[in-house]
């Protein structure tokens, strides 16, 4: 039993994978299609007037008829892609969740919307055409690995005309700042979003060097223990303009979030808009 426990109260390697695929498990995937789609909650995705008013500013920086093919990396159930294809985008998106794939397309096809979906990892992109523009939305860039982000920042360089641009949006050094740790065990006897059955939960957040955070849940029902890892790499202006020159963007403007205002170093998020 102290083998089993032990690890519970180590603190994670950083950046360590979880491997079971929560997102496609039936359970959880089902519980964040829920968060998805209440508009009301900020949790997987935000809350749907934030999402009207971020599309409808990405509209209009970045037209349909300048940057008509648009790539939506992590698109979810489709809360942006519909509304840009709307738009009048051609609009792909990606998403490694069979569940959230499924219903986008549902969606799609109910208000008779030509939007190309894919049920893919974004880091083995396998997409035969180039695009005007990418958006990457709620952070999901600083989720990833140093090597993670670069492979990431290379597939999306490889697949943009040139003059493309690419949008997307991280955690600044206040949410860095804000973040506390502690660890907490959660008892469920009738089941809840991480599974149908009893279980324990055992969150623990953890802070590392180079400003990164982990959100590690671990699961444990009669049969076995999971583990989870929700990390966050979270940037100042400076660093996180230093990394994609890197890839050979050139750096439009920062933004304070995704639907346009304007960039402080105080504000939790910030957008970044990149031309290849």
């Amino acid at each position: 039993m102290y083998k089993k426990m032990k690890p519970i109260f180590e603190k994670p390697n950083l950046y360590m994978k979880s491997e079971a695929a929560f997102w496609n498990e039936e359970h959880i995937s089902q519980q964040i299609l829920n968060a998805h789609l209440d508009p009301n909650f900020e949790g997987a995705s935000r809350k749907a007037d934030f999402i009207v008013k971020s599309a409808q500013w990405i509209g209009g920086l970045l037209p349909p008829n300048k940057y008509y093919k648009l790539l939506d990396l992590g698109c979810g159930p489709g809360l942006y892609t519909e509304r840009f294809a709307k738009m009048g985008y051609q609009v792909t998106g990606i998403d490694f969740s069979e569940r959230s794939i499924d219903f986008a397309k549902k969606g799609a096809k109910q208000q008779e919307l030509d939007i190309s979906y894919h049920c893919q990892d974004y880091l083995n992109m396998d997409l035969d055409k180039n695009f005007d523009v990418s958006t990457m939305i709620y952070c999901d860039y600083g989720a990833l690995s140093d090597e993670d982000r670069k492979k990431l920042r290379n597939y999306v360089y490889h697949h943009l005309n040139f003059g493309g641009r690419y949008l997307f949006d991280v955690f600044s050094m206040e949410f860095y700042h804000q973040f506390k740790e502690n660890k907490s065990w959660e008892i469920c006897p009738v089941g809840g979003f991480w599974s149908g059955e009893e279980y324990m939960l055992f969150q623990g957040n953890y802070k590392y060097e180079d400003h990164v955070t982990l959100e590690q849940m671990i699961l444990m029902t009669d049969d076995k223990m999971t583990p989870y890892y929700l990390w966050n790499t979270c940037f100042t202006k400076e660093s996180l303009i230093r990394e994609v020159k890197e890839t050979g963007f050139k750096v439009i403007e920062v933004f304070g979030d995704v639907a346009g205002d304007a960039y402080h170093k105080d504000k939790t998020t910030m957008a970044i808009l990149l031309e290849k």
